[in-house]
């Protein structure tokens, strides 16, 4: 990795997700005419939280997508976005979260407003951090009425929390279009205030959202551990300085970075360490986690 640290391997993820963000939100007429685009790419779904409401935006979000499938009439298993989750996970992981999700990159840039004295994570964080997989199966399942039936089905995460449809759905729609700002209610002001809440906590908190509420990052972190794209850790090289914990944004020891389920994959553990013992390619040996590495 040494070659990639000369190109601060930071600022090459946020060129990243500033691009990835544009190619995945670029239908320009879109923002202009408060029109969401409903052509042939509408149909297909990209890894990260992506609204399907936001005018700007190609392809689908695979909640919006899960959900849309929950609530059809009567039980049915919706193997085709189950297959989307097994193969994106299975490949990147929670490195979808770190690189390929808009919603992480606003966060990301909120991080970097110099106010408050930064945190990693909220007290009790330990407890809290459980919250994202009691928002995928309180609203993303059982909320769409997968368990139940005769019960109403409702896309209950993207209708009433999803901050990334407000911000990129509802905010840029109703700026372009009169008649809906004069049909704003309750609903939008409630999103309203979760959303401003987030943006408060993200200038003082990594990634609060990610970290305790979204359930993408719950459904890719159960692929973590034997994901494709992975940060190997040389034990043997390690000189335990701690450093990269110090830069992990989640606080992880170096035994869980890129295992835990809480690692995005952002690669500043990599850019820490001062004598290459992680990096994202294997090596040549064995390490205790049963990768591969040098001798050297």
């Amino acid at each position: 990795m040494k070659e990639m640290k000369k190109f601060k391997l930071a600022k090459i993820r946020l060129f990243f997700q500033i691009i990835y963000t544009i190619l995945t939100n670029g239908y320009m007429y879109g923002y202009l005419n408060g029109k969401i685009y409903k052509g042939a790419l509408k149909y297909t779904c990209v890894p990260g939280l992506n609204c399907y409401s936001c005018p700007g935006a190609l392809s689908s979000c695979p909640l919006g997508a899960l959900q849309s499938a929950l609530n059809k009439k009567g039980f049915e298993i919706p193997f085709a976005i189950l297959g989307f989750f097994f193969i994106f996970g299975s490949v990147f992981g929670r490195f979808v979260c770190g690189w390929l999700c808009p919603f992480g990159l606003f966060q990301d840039l909120l991080y970097k407003i110099p106010f408050f004295h930064k945190k990693k994570q909220l007290p009790c964080h330990a407890v809290l951090k459980y919250g994202k997989y009691l928002v995928l199966f309180g609203l993303v399942i059982i909320g769409s009425g997968f368990l139940f039936t005769g019960f109403v089905k409702i896309p209950a995460f993207c209708k009433y929390l999803c901050p990334s449809g407000t911000l990129m759905g509802a905010i840029p729609l109703l700026f372009a279009d009169k008649m809906l700002r004069s049909q704003v209610g309750g609903l939008f002001y409630w999103k309203l205030a979760i959303l401003i809440i987030l943006i408060v906590f993200s200038i003082k908190i990594y990634r609060p959202f990610c970290q305790y509420l979204c359930p993408l990052g719950a459904i890719y972190g159960w692929f973590n551990r034997f994901s494709l794209v992975q940060i190997y850790w040389e034990k043997a090289a390690c000189i335990s300085c701690n450093a990269c914990q110090m830069a992990c944004p989640v606080d992880l020891p170096p035994e869980k970075i890129s295992v835990s389920t809480e690692c995005i994959r952002c690669g500043k553990c990599v850019e820490a360490c001062p004598v290459d013992c992680l990096s994202f390619r294997k090596k040549g040996g064995n390490d205790e986690r049963g990768n591969t590495y040098d001798s050297h």
